[in-house]
Parts: C-alpha cells; sequence; structure tokens
C-alpha cells in the first residue's frame, strides 16, 4: 500500500540529511524530507495535514497525523522550536481529531522563527518507516502547500 504524502507548507525542497540537526539528519525518527518555508511569505503560515487520517499528538511546534493504515507523518515546525513553548504558534485542531489532506492544523510565522536565532526548517517525517520503503518526486527545488512530497510504499 502506497502513501501519498503531501507538503504541510510551500518552499524549498531540501533532504533530512541536509537538515542543520543531528536527529533529523541521521534519520533517527524515520527517512522523508524537510520544507524550508519561503522566506517572500514573512508573515504567518498555515502548516497542512499532510495526509488524511487522525492527529494523533499535537504540540505547538509538531504534528502527527496517522492515515487510516497507522502510517504517522511527523510534521516538525521549525528547530528547537520547542523552547518557544507555543508561543507564536496557534493550534487549528486537538489531538484525536480527523482531518482530511490540505486541512489547516497549526498558524505560525517561519520569520519571527528564523529573527529569534532557530532554523524554520520544517522536516516532513515517515515515522518508523525503513528509508527504502520512500521514493521522492523527481528532484525539484520548490514545492507548494498540499503538493505531492514523497511516497511511502
Amino acid at each position: 500500500m502506497n502513501t501519498l504524502i503531501h507538503s504541510p507548507l510551500a518552499g524549498r525542497v531540501i533532504a533530512l540529511s541536509d537538515v542543520p540537526d543531528p536527529v533529523f539528519a541521521a534519520g533517527m525518527l524515520g527517512p522523508g524530507v524537510a520544507v524550508d518555508p519561503d522566506p517572500a511569505d514573512g508573515g504567518n503560515v498555515t502548516a497542512l495535514a499532510p495526509v488524511s487520517g487522525r492527529v494523533t499528538k499535537i504540540h505547538p511546534h509538531a504534528f502527527i497525523v496517522a492515515d487510516t493504515s497507522g502510517r504517522g507523518v511527523l510534521v516538525h515546525l521549525g528547530l528547537d522550536t520547542v523552547q518557544l513553548e507555543g508561543e507564536g504558534f496557534t493550534l487549528l485542531v486537538e489531538q484525536g481529531d480527523a482531518v482530511t489532506v490540505g486541512d489547516p492544523v497549526v498558524t505560525w510565522c517561519p520569520s519571527a522563527v528564523a529573527a529569534g536565532g532557530r532554523s524554520p526548517i520544517v522536516p516532513v517525517v515517515a515515522l518508523q518507516a525503513d528509508a527504502t520503503q520512500i521514493a521522492q518526486p523527481a528532484a525539484r527545488t520548490h514545492v507548494d502547500a498540499g503538493e505531492a512530497l514523497f511516497t511511502w510504499a
């Protein structure tokens, strides 16, 4: 069964191994890719559900949506953003809510995260998947919010 993972926001696509965080870069949570938010947006950005399913975990800075087969996709809004203790993030859903791919989940301001000295890069991780299960679309440098990001086979 293949699961198509959609981008939670618009930005530059980067390899997970290039994320400036050792846990994500090493794939310790699972394989995936990351999105560096478009700087032109400047203001608030709403992160979207990457798959249809249920919100199994939500924090202001990160959320997991599990599809109907139980595959969990982690979206982590920026690096070291847990230190912000929720400041600058607005939750639009609650843990346990059903979502459809593309539904709004969290609103945040990547430029404010960057201005505070943190990276706004957003890792999108197939939790507990094997790297061989991930197929990325043809090489590209930019993705739109809601656009296909990778396939989990």
